[in-house]
């Protein structure tokens, strides 16, 4: 009983947390555009959200190169890494 107690506990502490890494349809859209003017596109899917902004995992850009692309809240990008 104690450590259902424990869990629903640490479960509510956590919730405001998971509420603040949704991804809303509206930066999707932002993303997405912002991608197709740089000439690259990825699955939303792999649109992570982090403290300082976005990891974009698995972008496929003109030419068929791979690269994880990191953005900032205001969606400037930060770093590139190819895969």
């Amino acid at each position: 009983m104690k450590q259902l107690f424990a869990l629903s506990a640490a479960t509510l502490i956590a919730a405001p947390a998971f509420a603040e890494t949704e991804l809303d349809a509206a930066t999707i859209e932002k993303i997405e555009t912002m991608l197709t003017s740089i000439e690259c596109q990825m699955d939303p899917d792999d649109i992570e959200v982090e403290e300082d902004g976005y990891d974009l995992d698995d972008v496929i850009c003109k030419g068929g190169n791979q690269f994880d692309i990191k953005l900032d809240k205001d969606l400037n990008e930060v770093s590139r890494r190819a895969e």
